[in-house]
């Protein structure tokens, strides 16, 4: 129900919402689904986080939590590894500091346009929009 742009319409995946849903997110314009086998199922605004199919094969299974900013997510998987999508400039791209987002993250805390992941050992690793405090560099 509701504006289709707006993560209201959700009739694309319904069949994959139909059971087994534990978990819901949203951005500003999209949901975010994490199933009982880990699997992420989006909808909404493909450019706000309701599109995830760059990053499917990653969000098939074993996602424990996601995490967001207005316009992008994050999921944590077993392990701690990191999966983004959503405006790549609002924290939906962590290319640049992906290296250090492939294990070991245990939460992720986030503003508007950024986020901040938390690793084992305490290392804190930022990436978004720099001005919102996607940027720790100094």
């Amino acid at each position: 129900w509701g504006d289709p742009h707006y993560g209201g319409d959700c009739s694309g995946v319904a069949d994959r919402l139909a059971a087994g849903v534990t978990a819901i997110y949203s951005t500003e314009r999209a949901f975010a689904a994490v199933t009982e086998g880990g699997e992420v199922v989006t909808w909404g605004d493909g450019h706000l986080g309701g599109a995830s199919s760059a990053v499917a094969d990653r969000l098939a299974a074993g996602v424990t939590a996601i995490y967001s900013t207005e316009k992008a997510f994050a999921a944590v998987k077993e392990g701690g590894e990191v999966v983004t999508w959503g405006d790549p400039d609002e924290g939906g791209d962590c290319s640049g500091v992906a290296d250090r987002l492939a294990a070991g993250v245990t939460a992720i805390y986030s503003t508007r346009f950024a986020f901040a992941a938390v690793k084992e050992g305490g290392e804190v690793v930022t990436w978004g929009d720099p001005d919102e405090g996607g940027d720790c560099s100094g």
